[in-house]
């Protein structure tokens, strides 16, 4: 027999809601020199919710973000579907006419706005048609020349809105949370659609990965509108862990906060991890006073920034994905005989994508017939993924979907190798896949210096 005694669907609602109880007057979020308990990030979040639904957002109404890493961003990651809606995150890179598209597509019936992105949301104002109400989030110091018409400051919008949790359930887990863009390489950006099961099954993914406990203290150097963060926007708070918000990665800035707030876990492509080497060289940081995990994708991490970071006291963790498989869906898990190995060696073995992240299920390199490759470390295929964490598919384009998802496996596009001991290495890449500093990566660069 099935009801609500033994089964509830899987929601990242439960996660805030569960904190906000075991760890009423821990800090959550860190943002500049202020800080929020989980008690008030639960508040903010369900006035956030209630604040939508009187302005009649329902269930599947798209609710747009752009805003950089702040708490208002965070905020929506619950609010929005707390209020039944599905929260679209937008990159803030994106130019004013492609923004517009993405708004125009999900037909968003709400926008909430950063106060620095507004200089390019007025060129294309009168094009956000489907947009009823717009919400600015502003920082002291920092009055905008511009505001759309109608618009409510956040704060004030907040303090509006009833603290009563709505508790708007999804009615299956499988229904929609979010709806993330790919970069559209080749005409338009697909929407990418995540459902409450994948979001929560990998937000728990990246815990189990990165080894992350109630004391983990999270540095948000990955764009939340990317992946929703990869997922660690509920991933952290599923752990009961503190996120130390970034408007911007400026290297004095980040090794500042590393320091300041003993930073424990934060992700990057290889760039970002050059630039912290480069910032605490010129800080005089040669190591830090604590061990850090930063996890990295795009291009493999190079012998000489593994070498580097592992002086820092920070260890390097390899993963691979796409915006279709949540973000990371395959790790180089170490094996413990590598630790012996010298810095070269470690680095040509971690720079490959590895094997499925616990919950991912499978993935798998197959030929054009559908069959795997000879696990050779030779024989080239398609690197194609199943399970739990795979799109529920296309916003609008069921041709796409249908295309991306044929005979029971998501086609990354990607190209790679099986190796005898079953880890995947990519050769080629078709798609945009995971990065911090951009995006439309087509082939592998590897720096061996």
């Amino acid at each position: 027999m099935s009801s609500r005694a033994n089964h509830m669907p899987l929601t990242p609602q439960s996660f805030l809601r569960r904190n906000a109880r075991v760890y009423p007057d821990k800090t959550a979020i860190i943002h500049g020199g202020r800080t929020t308990s989980y008690a008030r990030f639960y508040e903010r979040a369900c006035r956030q919710a209630n604040g939508l639904r009187a302005l009649g957002v329902g269930v599947n109404d798209s609710v747009a973000v752009l805003a950089p890493n702040t708490p208002p961003h965070l905020e929506a990651n619950f609010g929005v579907h707390m209020a039944g809606g599905t929260l679209v995150a937008i990159n803030n890179r994106l130019s004013a006419e492609e923004i517009a598209f993405i708004v125009g597509h999900c037909e968003a019936q709400v926008m909430l706005v950063d106060w620095e992105y507004l200089p390019t949301l007025r060129k294309v104002a009168d094009k956000l048609r489907s947009v009823r109400q717009f919400i600015v989030a502003q920082e002291p110091g920092h009055a905008p020349e511009w505001l759309p018409p109608g618009a409510v400051d956040y704060e004030e919008f907040l303090a509006a809105a009833d603290t009563t949790d709505p508790m708007i359930l999804p009615s299956d887990e499988n229904n929609v949370i979010s709806i993330n863009y790919t970069s559209g390489t080749t005409g338009n950006p697909k929407g990418v659609m995540y459902t409450h099961r994948g979001a929560y099954l990998n937000g728990v993914c990246n815990l189990l990965e990165m080894n992350m406990s109630a004391e983990a203290v999270y540095l948000w150097t990955l764009p939340m509108f990317h992946c929703n963060g990869w997922c660690y926007t509920w991933g952290v708070t599923a752990i009961g862990g503190t996120h130390v918000c970034l408007r911007g990665v400026v290297p004095d800035v980040v090794i500042g906060s590393i320091l300041e707030h003993q930073v424990t876990h934060f992700c990057g492509a290889p760039i970002v991890l050059a630039m912290i080497v480069d910032g605490a060289k010129k800080a005089g940081v040669t190591k830090f006073p604590h061990r850090l995990k930063v996890s990295t994708a795009a291009a493999p991490p190079s012998p000489a920034v593994i070498a580097a970071m592992l002086n820092l006291n920070v260890d390097v963790i390899h993963v691979y994905g796409l915006t279709e498989t949540y973000g990371p869906t395959t790790v180089c898990e170490v094996q413990p005989a590598w630790r012996d190995l010298d810095v070269g060696r470690v680095s040509g073995l971690m720079a490959r994508q590895g094997v499925p992240y616990i919950l991912a299920e499978d993935c798998l390199v197959l030929d054009a017939e559908g069959r795997p490759v000879p696990a050779d470390g030779q024989t080239m295929g398609e690197v194609c993924m199943r399970g739990n964490i795979v799109m529920q598919g296309y916003y609008k384009n069921p041709r796409a979907t249908e295309e991306a998802l044929r005979g029971g496996w998501f086609h990354s596009g990607d190209l790679g190798v099986m190796h005898p001991d079953g880890y995947i290495e990519l050769k080629d890449r078709a798609k945009d896949i995971i990065i911090s500093g951009g995006e439309n990566i087509s082939t592998i660069e590897v720096e061996n210096t």
